[in-house]
């Protein structure tokens, strides 16, 4: 059984699709087969910063990447961000389905694995929560979802040293400058780095970056050279 999940914790608690929502057919699975025709695959070529779809093969950043200039070095997505991918996130964020993080989890790996090592992090940081948020969900869900990519990539997961000192007003109700402003002066590393040079920063949704963005620059000014992104959904330019 995937992700350390035992036959019988199957069985008392079977696994949600993260597509659907309902139990995975057949038992065994990440997700129903018919489901993933449901999601949008971020598809080539894409923005070598925050990896969104570009429309012009010679293009190397996105719009959004080119106008606002980006500390972080590069990126990959999963998903479009469209309505199944927004019910799946929901479900993850909100909705008590730590799970979701697996299927995640594996289909970044299997899709752009060879990308994430020759990058060559040394370990993988998630986007921090403010603990008040932490404890209303019960969990950070990129935390988790930086656990499962660990895993998989034989990588360390150091999940208290890049915090968020202060709890900011929900990214989704703001536009892009508003969400750059109510950042600032948010994101904290704490201790040091103790020789990283290369980190993989992770978090479920990109939309104008803001968060990443902040993320990535008090980590360089903390010591780190590269700072690469891997997100579950992402958002259209803006």
């Amino acid at each position: 059984m995937e992700a350390g999940r035992s036959r019988v914790l199957e069985w008392l608690y079977p696994r949600r699709c993260p597509a659907c929502g309902d139990i995975v057919k057949p038992r065994g699975g990440l997700i129903c087969p018919e489901c993933r025709k449901l999601f949008s695959y971020v598809k080539e070529p894409t923005c070598m910063h925050c990896g969104k779809e570009i429309l012009e093969p010679e293009m190397e950043d996105c719009y959004d990447c080119a106008k606002r200039g980006r500390s972080f070095d590069g990126g990959v997505a999963l998903l479009n961000y469209d309505a199944a991918a927004k019910k799946s996130i929901q479900g993850f964020k909100y909705g008590g389905r730590p799970e979701y993080a697996d299927f995640y989890a594996e289909e970044l790996v299997k899709r752009y694995g060879d990308r994430l090592r020759r990058w060559r992090p040394q370990a993988v940081f998630p986007v921090p929560a403010h603990k008040s948020r932490e404890r209303f969900r019960g969990y950070n869900q990129a935390e988790v979802l930086a656990e499962r990519i660990g895993e998989k990539l034989r990588l360390p997961v150091w999940e208290s040293v890049l915090i968020r000192k202060k709890k900011t007003t929900a990214q989704k109700e703001l536009n892009a400058e508003a969400r750059q402003r109510n950042l600032e002066q948010a994101m904290e590393v704490t201790g040091t780095l103790q020789g990283l040079r290369r980190i993989l920063l992770v978090d479920d949704i990109f939309t104008t970056g803001s968060t990443a963005e902040a993320c990535a620059r008090v980590l360089k000014q903390a010591g780190a050279e590269k700072v690469y992104l891997a997100s579950v959904c992402i958002g259209k330019n803006q």
